[in-house]
C-alpha cells in the first residue's frame, strides 16, 4: 500500500512542486465561474458592490444601526460591517466548499495519478481572489466616502495570513472527512449560519456581556475580524498577544489538517 508522508517538510514540498498546477487550476476556476455570463469578471466587482449596497440600506436606514465609538455616520457603519464580511466570506466560501473537493473530483482519485493535497489549495486561492476584490470593493468605498484610509490597511494581508493558513487546514480536514462521512456537507452548512452570527460581524464585541466574552475565544474568526477592522478603519497596528497567538493556532491546524488527509487518502478509492 503507498504510503502518504505527513510531515510539514513534504508538506512544503508538495507545494513547491506543484505550485504551477495549483495556480493553473485556480485560474481555470475562476474563469469557469464567470464563462458565458454577460459581464464576465466584472461579476466578481458587482457582487460585492450590490450585497455592501443591500447591508447598508437594511441596517443603517431600518434598523438606524450606528457602530458605537466612531462617528456614527451610516457610511462608517457599512465600513465596519464590510470589514468583518471580508474574513466571513472567506471562511464561508472555503469551508462549505471543501467536504465535496474529493468527492466532487473522483475522477482524480481512481484513473489518473493526481497530487490530491492540492484540490484544497486550490479553493483557498479562489477565495483569496474573491477577498482581494472585495477588498478593493472597500478600499473604493473608503475613498470615495471618507478619504484615504490608515497607513495600517497596509497590514491587511498580513493580517489574513493566519485566516489563510487556518482555512487551508480545515479544508484537508473537511475534504477527508467528506469521503467517509457525506453529511459533512449539510453540518458544514449549518455551523456556516451559526459562525456568522456568533461573530462580531454586525455588532461590536462590546455588546457581548462581559461574563460571555471569554466564549469568543472558540470563535477562531473574532480574533482575526477585529484585528481587520483595528487596521483598516481604526488605524491600530497588530496586536502583539493576540496576533502571535492566532498564527500558533493557525499553524497547527495547518500542519494538522494535512497530517490527517494524508493519513486518510489511501482509503479514498475504496470508499468512492
Amino acid at each position: 500500500m503507498e504510503a502518504y508522508p505527513s510531515s510539514p517538510l513534504h508538506l512544503l514540498r508538495s507545494l513547491r512542486h506543484n505550485r504551477g498546477l495549483v495556480l493553473a487550476l485556480a485560474a481555470r476556476e475562476i474563469a469557469a465561474r464567470y464563462r458565458g455570463s454577460l459581464l464576465g469578471l466584472a461579476w466578481a466587482l458587482v457582487q460585492p458592490i450590490f450585497m455592501l449596497a443591500i447591508y447598508t440600506f437594511v441596517f443603517s436606514e431600518v434598523f438606524k444601526a450606528r457602530w458605537p465609538g466612531g462617528s456614527g455616520s451610516r457610511t462608517e457603519f457599512a465600513l465596519v460591517l464590510f470589514s468583518g464580511l471580508l474574513v466571513f466570506n472567506l471562511f464561508s466560501e472555503v469551508f462549505n466548499r471543501a467536504p465535496t473537493l474529493i468527492v466532487g473530483n473522483a475522477n482524480y482519485v481512481k484513473k489518473v495519478v493526481f497530487p490530491l493535497e492540492v484540490l484544497p489549495w486550490v479553493s483557498v486561492l479562489t477565495a483569496m481572489f474573491s477577498l482581494a476584490v472585495n477588498l478593493v470593493v472597500w478600499l473604493l468605498f473608503y475613498l470615495v466616502s471618507t478619504g484615504l484610509p490608515p497607513v495600517t490597511a497596509l497590514l491587511a494581508p498580513v493580517v489574513m495570513l493566519p485566516m489563510v493558513l487556518f482555512m487551508t487546514g480545515v479544508a484537508w480536514l473537511l475534504s477527508a472527512l467528506g469521503v467517509f462521512l457525506r453529511d459533512t456537507a449539510q453540518i458544514t452548512a449549518i455551523i456556516t449560519t451559526a459562525v456568522m452570527f456568533l461573530t462580531p460581524i454586525f455588532y461590536p464585541i462590546d455588546a457581548i456581556p462581559a461574563s460571555l466574552r471569554p466564549f469568543l475565544n472558540i470563535n477562531p474568526l473574532a480574533p482575526i475580524v477585529a484585528q481587520m477592522r483595528d487596521v483598516l478603519i481604526w488605524g491600530k497596528g497588530l496586536d502583539p498577544v493576540l496576533y502571535p497567538i492566532c498564527l500558533l493556532v493557525s499553524a497547527l491546524v495547518f500542519v494538522g489538517g494535512f497530517a490527517f488527509f494524508q493519513r486518510t487518502r489511501r482509503g479514498f478509492a475504496d470508499v468512492l
